[in-house]
């Protein structure tokens, strides 16, 4: 009876993730109540308030699955055999381009993950450090290789991650759009550059 009323509470949770994502995305995070979305599922605020503590813990859970399904594509590229060199520049490209198809492209989004951003919630942090470990897993499987050469890989991990920042961080793809700058493919060449071995 008990994993019975699991999978119930679970369905009733994803689906006040649904129905508060649509939203999100319709009307807005600033403009979306928790009111909203209970009567979009014809239950009581009271009632969603037993799944998530507030509408910020929504919001989270939200932004958490969508970060998710970034990670989880990233993870396949990192898992997959092949040359280091052209996995590494897709998932640096993959990236970048879910990033800015669940984001920049979309102000609603954008506007949510701003607020996220300025609260400095530990679901972006965290993100940011899956995926800074998963460049770093590559590398280091390009130094085992022999394809680059790296002494110190938390380090190159890290100057990687902030080298690609302009085309991960969603504010900075917005804002540097229209200025003058180098393509994704200029920096990724750039990167790969820096993490060749040395003739």
């Amino acid at each position: 009876m008990a994993l019975v009323s699991e999978h119930i509470e679970g369905d009733t949770r994803d689906r006040i993730l649904e129905v508060a994502e649509r939203l999100f995305r319709q009307i807005g995070y600033q403009k979306t109540t928790v009111g909203d979305i209970a009567k979009e599922l014809r239950m009581s605020p009271a009632n969603v308030y037993r799944f998530f503590e507030s509408k910020k813990a929504i919001h989270q859970a939200v932004a958490r699955s969508l970060m998710g399904e970034v990670e989880l594509e990233a993870l396949r590229i990192v898992a997959r055999p092949g040359p280091v060199p052209a996995r590494f520049r897709e998932l640096l490209t993959t990236v970048h381009r879910m990033n800015t198809e669940r984001y920049v492209g979309d102000n609603k989004l954008h506007e949510m993950v701003e607020i996220a951003m300025q609260e400095d919630w530990d679901v972006c942090a965290a993100h940011m450090e899956l995926i800074t470990s998963m460049i770093g897993e590559v590398i280091g499987q390009g130094a085992a290789s022999g394809e680059f050469e790296v002494p110190d890989l938390p380090l190159a991990a890290m100057c990687a991650c902030t080298a690609m920042m302009r085309f991960f961080h969603p504010q900075m793809i917005a804002q540097c759009a229209t200025k003058p700058g180098p393509t994704i493919d200029q920096m990724i060449d750039f990167v790969i550059a820096g993490l060749s071995p040395r003739p």
